[in-house]
């Protein structure tokens, strides 16, 4: 996209003409978004409001000029306008309050939970992809997962898709990387490509929304999932072992925990998406890497899937 005439110019906010002999260079995390190619327009200082009207059509990708608005303005955050710049972000946010009864699954803390749920759920096994396209995490503690738009128009959502998640694609914008509010960052977590919009995703977001989309039981074969207080204290326990795990012994805790309540995903009597989540977020509290959790977590559902355990 070329930089329109009419963006961030003169001698307002979105000042961009050349650098000043002198001025210390625009922070480099803060240029994530423009070496990327997006669209970016400045916003208020320390804040996620834009600092200019029409802030989508003035958006600009001239990395020159972002650096001298930068360097004008230490400071300032920058916005990426998710519609120019062919993005679909998914704004995943920390829990807030107790989850609706639709979400009052093991597993499902927040907006990431409900993310990978949703995938798992829709897509199969597409919840790898999810965790492995571009990820910024945000300030309060949520999530921004980035997607290529797909070729449908889509627009904001808001709890659309499930609860603590909202949508930002053409008309919206998301803050930048790099930017701080409140004094905390938003930060690159995965700073791998932007991975195309799942089929499954563009589906929930386009369909009309019905309760199907959030089940709160799933089904194995016709054989409803039994949630009986064995099956849920064997799940508090084997997430407790793997939160509990000495440096050294945490993966090793992980595939055995993963082993074990395998043999009940297998039979129907644990969940295998919730099982999958809180397994993945127990891996990385522990430090443990995303590819080393995937690899380890399938392993150890694989094995428990050979040796079912039938709850009486």
């Amino acid at each position: 996209m070329q930089p329109r005439s009419d963006a961030v110019t003169g001698s307002e906010p979105g000042r961009c003409e050349g650098v000043p002999a002198g001025l210390d260079p625009a922070p480099s995390d803060l240029l994530t978004a423009v070496d990327r190619g997006w669209p970016v327009f400045p916003l208020r200082p320390g804040s996620k409001l834009p600092a200019l009207g029409k802030w989508e059509q003035r958006a600009i990708t001239d990395p020159a000029r972002v650096r001298a608005f930068l360097a004008r303005h230490p400071g300032a955050n920058l916005g990426v306008a998710t519609g120019p710049a062919g993005l679909l972000v998914v704004d995943c946010d920390a829990a807030k309050g107790t989850p609706p009864a639709e979400w009052a699954l093991p597993g499902i803390h927040d907006g990431a939970d409900v993310l990978m749920h949703l995938a798992e759920q829709h897509g199969g096994t597409s919840w790898a992809t999810v965790i492995d396209t571009f990820t910024v995490a945000t300030p309060s503690g949520g999530k921004h997962y980035y997607f290529g738009a797909p070729a449908v128009t889509l627009r904001n959502t808001a709890g659309r898709i499930g609860w603590c998640i909202d949508s930002r694609a053409a008309g919206g914008f998301v803050v930048a990387p790099g930017s701080v509010v409140d004094g905390r960052p938003y930060s690159v977590i995965h700073g791998g490509d932007v991975r195309p919009a799942p089929a499954w995703l563009v589906r929930l977001l386009t369909e009309r929304p019905t309760r199907q989309n959030v089940p709160m039981v799933r089904t194995v074969g016709t054989r409803p999932v039994n949630r009986t207080a064995y099956t849920e204290a064997a799940m508090r326990s084997e997430i407790s072992s793997v939160l509990a795990a000495p440096a050294g012994q945490r993966n090793t805790t992980l595939n055995r925990a993963a082993f074990s309540l395998g043999t009940l995903v297998a039979t129907g009597d644990l969940d295998r998406t919730a099982v999958l989540i809180a397994l993945h977020r127990a891996g990385e509290h522990v430090g443990l890497g995303d590819d080393e959790v995937r690899a380890t977590v399938a392993s150890g559902l694989r094995s428990g899937a050979e040796q079912p355990r039938r709850v009486a």
